[in-house]
């Protein structure tokens, strides 16, 4: 297994959108993707105006192949409020162990 920064912007002016597929994102998320990922914390993106701009989460996978199907199996992603997602790799050196209460299970 290894830990991911997932990094989702979204397509200008989706408020409503978000507001519509919200309670399903979060059962993809706390469900970590049906057991896709582990997902260890994550929240919106804002801009400086505090107007969301997107979403972030940390993964856990077993590959970067599956950080990123989550990302784009995400019920935002499937309604194309998703512009762009961007999975990097977090260093061996992460300290997973200091997140104490994850959103979904641990694989």
């Amino acid at each position: 297994m290894a830990f991911f920064l997932m990094r989702c912007l979204h397509h200008p002016d989706q408020d409503a959108a978000r507001d519509t597929l919200r309670p399903d994102h979060r059962v993809w998320v706390t469900s970590g993707g049906d057991g896709l990922v582990s997902v260890l914390i994550g929240s919106a993106l804002t801009d400086a105006t505090g107007g969301s701009i997107g979403n972030f989460g940390i993964l856990e996978a077993a590959t970067p192949d599956d950080a990123r199907r989550f990302a784009e199996g995400d019920p935002f992603a499937r309604a194309g409020i998703v512009a762009d997602i961007d999975i990097t790799p977090l260093p061996d050196s992460f300290q997973a162990q200091r997140i104490t209460d994850p959103m979904s299970p641990r694989l």
